[in-house]
């Protein structure tokens, strides 16, 4: 059986869902206007339709977020927006809080979100059996990981490839709301893992000092695609509900284009949506919003996942300086280096120091403002000018490919439409025929107004002219029957869409008796949901009920494996543990469980 492969893009707005489409999009995913996990990437009912509108016309899905955990008082409004949502023929539902399922639903498909936590086979195979069509894996997962829950379910499995990662395990992060009552599973993360701090040990001794310790690279696995495939991923995802038009053109283009390769050489997959995408520019990742990148955990636990030195975007990679003058510089690089440019490097002060370059004069760069810094230092471009204008323009367009069929008939002639998907519309006009008078010309005229497909979807990829003798045809004539017989291949195409049915759950119970604070239940009906799934012993969700000394944090990165001091390695410490972050006030004592391969984050106790 063959595979659908999907590309799921983000849409912080309109323009960038439709912007994800034209550039090879099978998806796209967008938050409702309350209860989406980046509480800044809200869009209204209206927006959404707009956007299924669009998607729907080359079978592209549009996924709405409502990935929030949500109070009592909340839930009788999500019940009535997520109808709404429906109404607009949005595709799925991305959801975090198991109250929802207790709610009076519509059929829409749900889809687990991340923030669930979905990082074993217990958890995947329960949220399969209670209605969830697909789950949004943990990024932590390794190809093995995938494998072995793949292997086990028969749910659709959605994994992140691209883009910005969170130190802690999805949903599992409450440091923000316990240090300003903004909550990660309400969209309100005030990203305290991107802050600098101290490393400190038992006795005070500075082990590491004003270091990015929790902040890590961005995530690129596209060198993984095809082994992702293997393992059971069939959607691919792209983060960035923040992220701008130009982030989302640039990625999905890059994604676009790999992911094709693999397909086409492939009989196993094959696209997930309609339409072919031409791209007018090159995409490359490296000019986009950037900390770097890791391939995470996928191969299993690599030394370089953090950026220590700054969380910021330091873009691509250009070389090192070879020369400092007054007032202008000179590198080592294989990059053209363009006026208005944006350079930056890591200071002396393990800081990173940015400036723009005013002009270029051959091996000459001259800086708006001269930057402190010596020779031999190595610097990456994290604004590049000409890229940046290229995408400002007309960048892709995607187009359906339709072959045209125009018939003389009985009563006149006929145009059928063929979409490259097998679909076909005939339209027929009644008209008297009148001859030609310059017949040599009558097949070129037809050909060539049946090809103007303009500003449609559609391009055309063969035209077959059938007429018994050589007719007159008024250039105009031949336009307006084409359009009309393209408006019936809309209709045809928008009525046979169909939505994925909602999953019906089956009985089963939770795999545990009982749910701590991390199970992030906020809501009477939550509690209900998982009492009746076999739980006897439910607590609140911190976001209700702060717990005292319990972590605010669970991760798979392990400071002291970053800094080389990993006793599985051989390291025998120098310092007396337990180990300290400190920034300002804040202190934060770290826990490792070395056979599991964890560490957690608690405040330290006074």
């Amino acid at each position: 059986m063959i595979k659908k492969i999907e590309l799921l893009s983000p849409a912080k707005d309109l323009e960038c869902g439709l912007a994800a489409i034209n550039h090879g999009a099978d998806a796209v995913y967008i938050g409702a206007s309350q209860f989406g996990a980046r509480a800044a990437a809200g869009n209204t009912v209206e927006d959404i339709a707009k956007l299924v509108q669009y998607a729907h016309q080359f079978k592209v899905k549009v996924l709405v977020a409502m990935n929030t955990v949500l109070t009592d008082e909340q839930l009788p409004e999500a019940e009535k927006l997520i109808w709404e949502i429906y109404n607009t023929g949005a595709d799925a539902l991305i959801i975090q809080d198991m109250g929802i399922l207790k709610l009076n639903l519509p059929p829409i498909a749900l889809h687990a979100s991340t923030q669930t936590d979905n990082r074993s086979v217990e958890k995947v195979k329960f949220l399969q059996d209670v209605g969830f069509s697909r789950v949004v894996i943990a990024r932590e997962l390794s190809l093995a990981q995938i494998a072995e829950i793949s292997n086990q379910t028969e749910v659709e499995l959605e994994a992140f490839v691209h883009g910005a990662l969170c130190v802690s395990y999805s949903g599992q992060c409450y440091m923000s709301q316990a240090n300003s009552g903004r909550s990660a599973n309400r969209g309100q993360c005030a990203q305290y893992c991107r802050l600098p701090y101290h490393l400190t040990d038992a006795d005070d001794n500075l082990l590491a000092k004003n270091k990015h310790l929790l902040s890590l690279k961005d995530l690129d696995l596209s060198d993984e695609l095809e082994e992702m495939m293997e393992a059971g991923v069939s959607s691919f995802k792209i983060e960035g509900r923040l992220k701008d038009v130009d982030y989302v053109k640039n990625i999905t283009a890059f994604y676009r284009k790999k992911l094709d390769a693999i397909i086409d050489s492939s009989t196993l997959y094959e696209r997930a949506s309609d339409g072919k995408t031409t791209l007018f520019f090159e995409p490359n990742p490296e000019k986009s919003f950037r900390r770097g990148d890791t391939d995470y955990f996928i191969h299993g636990r690599q030394k370089e996942i953090a950026q220590l030195d700054t969380p910021k975007s330091l873009g691509e990679p250009i070389g090192k300086v070879t020369y400092i003058g007054r007032n202008f510089f000179e590198m080592h690089n294989g990059s053209l280096i363009n006026n208005g440019d944006g350079l930056c490097f890591i200071n002396k002060q393990n800081d990173l120091s940015g400036f723009r370059v005013n002009r270029v004069d051959r091996k000459q760069i001259f800086p708006a403002d001269m930057p402190r810094m010596e020779v031999g230092v190595f610097l990456y471009r994290n604004q590049d000018q000409a890229f940046d204008k290229i995408l400002k323009g007309k960048t892709a367009e995607r187009k359906i490919g339709v072959k045209v069929i125009f018939s003389e008939i009985p009563i006149g002639f006929s145009i059928e439409l063929v979409d490259e998907t097998g679909l076909s519309t005939i339209y027929e006009t009644n008209c008297e025929k009148q001859a030609a008078q310059k017949p040599d010309a009558v097949i070129d005229n037809i050909k060539n107004q049946m090809a103007k497909m303009g500003n449609t979807i559609y391009e055309v990829t063969e035209i077959e002219v059938k007429i018994d003798s050589p007719w007159f045809f008024p250039a105009s004539q031949l336009s307006e029957w084409r359009r009309l017989a393209v408006l019936q291949l809309d209709e045809l195409r928008l009525n046979s869409y169909e939505r994925e049915p909602k999953r019906e759950a089956i009985t089963t119970s939770f795999y545990s008796e009982k749910l701590s604070y991390l199970g992030n239940v906020t809501n009477a009906a939550a509690e209900s949901f998982y009492r009746e799934h076999g739980v006897n012993e439910v607590m609140p969700g911190f976001e209700v009920k702060a717990q005292e000394g319990v972590p605010l944090m669970y991760c798979k990165h392990c400071i002291k494996y970053t800094m080389g001091w990993c006793p599985k390695e051989g390291y025998k410490a120098s310092f007396k543990e337990p180990l300290y972050l400190r920034n300002k006030e804040q202190v934060y004592e770290l826990s490792f469980d070395c056979k599991a391969c964890e560490m957690s984050i608690r405040k330290a106790e006074n």
